[in-house]
């Protein structure tokens, strides 16, 4: 890990590896507001499709 200072201001360069690691770290914690069954996801999508065709 290298810290690099512009206009006053720190920066931190990380290998890509690392930064890879810590994205998939971050999105194993975070947990989804609403989560689908297979069924409401096809429901969702042919919803949101119908709408977005009215539109044109």
């Amino acid at each position: 890990m290298t810290e690099i200072k512009i206009a006053n201001k720190k920066y931190v360069l990380v290998p890509k590896e690392n930064y890879q690691a810590l994205q998939k770290k971050a999105a194993l914690k975070s947990k989804s507001d609403s989560t689908f069954t297979i069924e409401q996801a096809r429901a969702h999508t042919k919803a949101l499709i119908h709408k977005w065709s009215k539109e044109k």
